[in-house]
């Protein structure tokens, strides 16, 4: 109920809503509309209310995941018009999984805190609540599965256009992690469901230190956050931004095969080109130099017998020589 009262007062503007026209579009009483805009107020909200004209909001809280709030701001077609937001989850990959038959493509779960977030080959993901972004968009392209593989780099260069954009200097370690200092902020986690000619659904897991300051000794050297490199930005404002630059790089990839703006974003904030890496396949760990991204989007290297190689991302780590990057 508190969410419909937002977004009729967002819808409103500068113009006050009266007590008793929320009463009528929500089908409450008039004192159950005060009760809950004190409510709202306790969470953040500046809500100014006069006498005989009724309420109007004069600030949101920048912080607060609510819906409404993402919602007000987001200039999408597809993506991020249907938001479930929760407190807590296991993860909200697992969440769209259950429910990724019965809900449109588009649909963005996004938690508080996950209790078993992971990453890329069955690692936890540490996300305390409030502490940073932790959601999944669940798309239903009309494309073969051997194409899905793309939609992790589409992910990639819109988490990192929409970081630049946001004056953050963030970088991509290929294929799936977004670099601040050469320490990781963000990282995707693609899963796919798929008949051998169809696509059931794709989530795309998005996870982003935010807040988060101690990572301790284990992930002190790989891991850092945005507040812990200075970047006090809101966590609405970068979910709006992600959500529009993913759906323009997506939309373009789905409707027309355009794969050469994510190629080139990809480059130009690449974190790995021209410099050695290992090439990590369990237990084997090979040296090689990056050279280059393939128009299909796989890592081209070198190794030190001028042997030239193209790698697929699936089970392949990459890390630096001197450190994660």
């Amino acid at each position: 109920m508190r969410d419909k009262i937002i977004e009729v007062i967002l819808d409103n503007g500068e113009d006050f809503v009266s007590g008793e026209e929320l009463s009528k579009k929500l089908g409450i009483s008039r004192t159950a509309v005060w009760k809950h805009i004190n409510i709202l107020r306790e969470e953040g909200y500046d809500i100014e209310s006069v006498n005989k004209k009724g309420y109007r909001l004069i600030s949101s809280p920048k912080d607060l995941l609510n819906p409404q709030n993402i919602y007000h701001n987001l200039k999408t077609d597809i993506i991020g018009k249907n938001i479930i937001h929760l407190e807590s989850v296991d993860s909200t990959n697992d969440y769209l999984k259950k429910i990724g038959n019965d809900v449109q493509e588009g649909t963005v779960v996004i938690s508080e805190e996950q209790t078993k977030g992971k990453g890329r080959l069955g690692r936890n993901w540490q996300s305390k609540s409030k502490e940073g972004i932790w959601m999944s968009i669940i798309l239903k392209p009309e494309i073969t599965p051997y194409k899905a593989p793309f939609i992790t780099l589409i992910a990639g260069a819109s988490i990192v256009k929409a970081l630049n954009h946001l004056n953050v200097s963030a970088k991509i370690k290929w294929p799936n992690d977004i670099i601040i200092n050469n320490k990781k902020v963000s990282g995707i986690l693609t899963e796919l469901s798929a008949e051998i000619e169809r696509i059931n659904y794709v989530i795309v897991g998005i996870g982003m230190n935010v807040k988060n300051l101690d990572f301790g000794q284990e992930l002190g050297d790989k891991a850092t956050s945005l507040y812990k490199e200075n970047y006090y930005l809101s966590r609405v404002e970068i979910v709006s931004q992600v959500l529009y630059e993913f759906e323009k790089l997506y939309k373009d990839y789905i409707e027309n095969n355009n794969k050469e703006e994510v190629i080139r974003i990809c480059k130009e904030h690449s974190a790995i080109l021209d410099k050695d890496i290992y090439v990590i396949r369990g237990d084997e760990k090979e040296l090689v130099k990056c050279i280059d991204i393939s128009d299909e989007g796989n890592l081209i290297v070198i190794d030190n017998q001028n042997r030239v190689q193209e790698i697929l991302s699936g089970e392949v780590s990459i890390r630096g020589v001197k450190g994660y990057v």
